[in-house]
């Protein structure tokens, strides 16, 4: 060979970081509405376990329904499409659910 190339081998560490801004700027909004979807979501499907909190996951993934919608209208990365659609299943789960064990009004009608 010609030319020998030296390989040294370093240890490094890289730390890796959640971040939804995988383009370099800043998304306050929809990063905003990202994780409340997420949040909704969570409550939504968990609260549709019980029959008695149909009050609960019915109104919060109601909600939750509408701000992954608007948030995926105005998403920028796909960082932060992947939350919203996870956010938005969960929520419609417990939406649907809720709606099945007693629906939005508990019964007033």
């Amino acid at each position: 060979m010609a030319q020998h190339a030296e390989r040294t081998h370093q240890l490094t560490f890289h730390s890796h970081q959640l971040t939804f801004n995988t383009d370099g700027r800043p998304h306050p909004l929809v990063n905003t509405l990202a994780i409340v979807t997420l949040i909704l979501g969570a409550i939504a499907s968990i609260s549709s376990i019980f029959d008695s909190q149909h009050l609960l996951s019915s109104w919060s993934g109601l909600v939750g329904i509408f701000t992954g919608g608007y948030g995926q209208f105005i998403s920028a990365t796909t960082t932060q499409r992947f939350v919203l659609i996870i956010g938005l299943g969960a929520a419609a789960v417990g939406f649907y659910l809720g709606v099945a064990h007693g629906g939005l009004t508990g019964g007033l009608w």
